[in-house]
């Protein structure tokens, strides 16, 4: 189960505080409001929380002060009425908590608004990155000339983490599909990919039935702007990466005079058809784990699987699959656990080294490192349960997707992509059995100009694997006042990564500056 629209940039962070000694654990997902859900249309209600940031990363960043809402916001904006801008009221159909979070700098001067955040995903958590980007830049987060101007606004969107979280599978099932071999070549290897994924579907579809498609992308974005109205903003200003780019997108076709600046980093491209999407995201792990490879060819005292990196994973991959390597505790490292491992490591550049020293271990016979890199991407905890990302995950991205191949294509795709893309291509096709069996309506999003809206800036990274550079002025062009950012780097998303990235995010959030045509930045 590839996240076809995901990373947390903030991972970095969360590495950095490890390393510094504080500890990241997986919290159960919070499955209500509390009882200070603000109503529908109304203001925060901000309540000090101090644990939050104490929870996440064991203490608060110097000089912030951290401030959690829940306010109400309809099941189906569609069925209340209302057209953009709006104000609406619950109608029949019920409400969906959102869950908030403020951080705000005892420096602050001359406040601007809130900068409101997602993380991407579908599925991340907006409350946990705008706590671990409170940090400040030492730590890999935001600027201080931005949480000195800003309050950061979290926000866990409809079915995600705390906001009524959506939760139909099982730990066990999802042991299986991440364990589960990443190319299954055989008819009867393949049926039971399709077996898994229809258990999943009917899971999710007995506990929630028609309410599926009201976690699409467009709901979300019509919650974004009862975000807006509750802080206070009269306008929107965004920063959103990866996925988060696409609920930004879909939020300015919406509300184009609402929108102060968004930021969109990791471009996915909306026109893109689920097929489209996925070999360009096999295109672009393959594109990425090049540059790794080559990396261990300059730097062999660093890689210990060099100096041939893809033969040691393709190795790997090739014997988990016939004896698969134990670890202390029962689990057994099968290719689909290795494949993700290495997955896991391509979305940063700091990875590299992990994930060679990863196969070189799992070579010895010690798959925990394996195992480690595999389930930080999961979000599987050491007590063998898993957050609710990926529930969401499919929830939004089945909910959003209106047009799913057939097996016989799948089938096909597999084999043409083995050719194409040899270590992601068969992974990334039979991932479009994820929505194939998914019960429900679709509530696909818009793909449109963002006609009235300000400049937007969209940034790219060169290097990107999860959301292909390509990406990126196809999105700037769609929406019709895209400006467009460079990075010549490697790793999902850019900002807040160079002093030149820094420098370019920061005056358009700040002054609303956009960058001169063509700006690029160098990789460091």
């Amino acid at each position: 189960m590839l996240r076809r629209r995901w990373r947390v940039p903030a991972a970095a962070v969360a590495a950095t505080l490890v390393l510094s000694g504080c500890t990241l654990p997986v919290l159960a997902p919070r499955t209500d409001g509390g009882p200070d859900r603000a109503p529908v249309g109304a203001t925060a209600d901000w309540k000090p929380c101090p644990e939050t940031p104490r929870e996440l990363v064991g203490r608060a960043a110097p000089d912030m002060r951290y401030d959690c809402a829940t306010i109400g916001v309809p099941r189906d904006w569609q069925a209340t009425g209302a057209t953009a801008g709006a104000a609406a009221s619950p109608g029949g159909g019920g409400t969906f908590d959102i869950a908030l979070i403020r951080v705000r700098s005892v420096k602050q001067h001359d406040r601007i608004g809130s900068l409101l955040i997602n993380p991407g995903g579908p599925g991340g958590s907006g409350v946990d990155t705008a706590v671990y980007l409170s940090f400040g830049a030492a730590l890999g987060g935001l600027p201080d000339d931005i949480t000195q101007r800003f309050d950061l606004v979290g926000f866990d969107p409809r079915g995600v983490s705390r906001s009524s979280p959506v939760k139909c599978i099982s730990d066990a099932e999802l042991d299986s599909n991440f364990g589960y071999d990443p190319d299954p070549r055989t008819q009867a290897e393949f049926d039971g990919a399709v077996a898994l994924s229809e258990r999943i579907g009917e899971a999710c579809g007995d506990r929630y039935g028609d309410q599926l498609r009201l976690y699409s992308t467009e709901q979300a974005a019509r919650d974004m702007d009862a975000v807006r109205a509750a802080v206070g903003d009269e306008k929107t200003t965004y920063l959103g990466y990866s996925y988060g780019t696409l609920l930004g997108a879909t939020y300015a076709q919406l509300f184009p005079r609402n929108v102060r600046a968004l930021v969109l980093d990791g471009a996915i491209d909306p026109k893109q058809d689920v097929v489209a999407s996925s070999e360009s995201q096999a295109k672009g792990f393959e594109l990425a784990f090049t540059n790794f490879a080559n990396w261990c060819t300059r730097t062999p005292a660093r890689c210990p699987i060099a100096p041939d990196p893809r033969g040691a994973v393709t190795d790997a991959l090739a014997k988990a699959d016939v004896s698969p390597v134990r670890a202390g505790n029962g689990r057994t490292a099968t290719g689909g656990w290795v494949m993700y491992a290495v997955i896991s490591s391509l979305y940063t550049e700091s990875g590299w080294q992990e994930l060679a020293k990863g196969i070189d271990e799992l070579a010895g016979g010690n798959p925990n490192r394996v195992f480690e890199l595999a389930d930080s991407y999961a979000e599987r905890g050491p007590d063998g349960r898993y957050s609710n990302l990926f529930d969401a995950n499919l929830a939004i991205n089945c909910a959003d997707e209106d047009s799913v191949p057939d097996l016989p294509r799948i089938r096909e795709l597999q084999s043409q992509w083995r050719t194409k893309y040899p270590l992601f291509g068969p992974l990334l096709a039979v991932g479009l059995l994820s929505c194939r069996y998914w019960p429900g309506q679709r509530d696909p999003y818009p793909t449109g100009a963002a006609t009235g809206a300000p400049p937007i800036l969209v940034v790219g990274t060169t290097g990107d694997p999860a959301t292909p550079y390509e990406h990126t002025p196809e999105l700037a062009a769609m929406l019709g006042v895209g400006k467009v950012l460079t990075w010549e780097g490697e790793g999902h998303t850019a900002y807040p990564q160079t002093p030149c990235i820094n420098a370019a995010v920061d005056a358009y959030l700040l002054d609303l500056t956009v960058p001169s045509a063509g700006t690029r930045c160098p990789a460091r």
